[in-house]
């Protein structure tokens, strides 16, 4: 019978260690590989369906929104979606959210110009049919035209209202109601972050 001496069992102990040790190694080191790729690939996206639509959050008037015209918008995948939009204008836009009422750039902003769709730069609303409508999100009387924001029955909420959509990209905008003012009667309710702003020129 071998005598177990304590430095037999140190080394014995070491090797089976070692192939755990290296395996880990190894692990890690496809791992960081793989993170540092897929970094590197949101910053470079690759997609055939890239485009710009982009604008300074904190001055609403600035005329900074642009927008490569060539793109189809209804095959834009759900990750170039993703790599474009920050993650409230994502949440809004693509996954149907709402934005806090009384928070949004446009609820209290009166310059005068078009109001854009923030996915694709549609124009959807003039600023003369923008109305104070106290329900802490900006409101339109009309749209720019019929075919430019679609129209969908949303029953979720346990209410039965009418979404509204861009048209060209899809985007979730918000709610249309019948309690606006003349000479329409309805009431567009936008989130803000789903418009940019291009200002009138002078």
């Amino acid at each position: 019978m071998p005598k177990f001496t304590p430095k037999f069992i140190s080394r014995f102990r070491f090797n089976c260690w070692k192939p755990l040790v290296a395996a880990l190694a190894l692990d890690g080191f496809l791992f960081l590989t793989v993170f540092v790729g897929f970094r590197l690939l949101a910053q470079n996206p690759t997609s055939n369906h890239t485009f710009m639509a982009t604008q300074d959050a904190t001055n609403p008037s600035s005329n900074e929104m642009r927008v490569d015209s060539t793109v189809d918008f209804r095959v834009v995948s759900d990750e170039a979606w993703r790599n474009r939009l920050n993650a409230e204008e994502y949440r809004v836009l693509r996954r149907q959210g709402t934005e806090r009422p009384y928070t949004g750039i446009y609820e209290q902003f009166w310059e005068a110009g078009t109001y854009v769709c923030k996915g694709c730069g549609a124009e959807l609303f003039r600023s003369e049919t923008k109305f104070d409508a106290g329900c802490g999100w900006p409101s339109f009387y009309e749209g720019i035209a019929s075919e430019r924001i679609r129209e969908i029955k949303d029953y979720s909420h346990g209410m039965i209202r009418i979404e509204v959509r861009c048209a060209q990209c899809d985007g979730h905008l918000g709610h249309v109601f019948d309690d606006g003012p003349k000479p329409t009667g309805l009431r567009y309710c936008i989130n803000s972050v789903s418009l940019g702003f291009k200002k009138a020129e002078q």
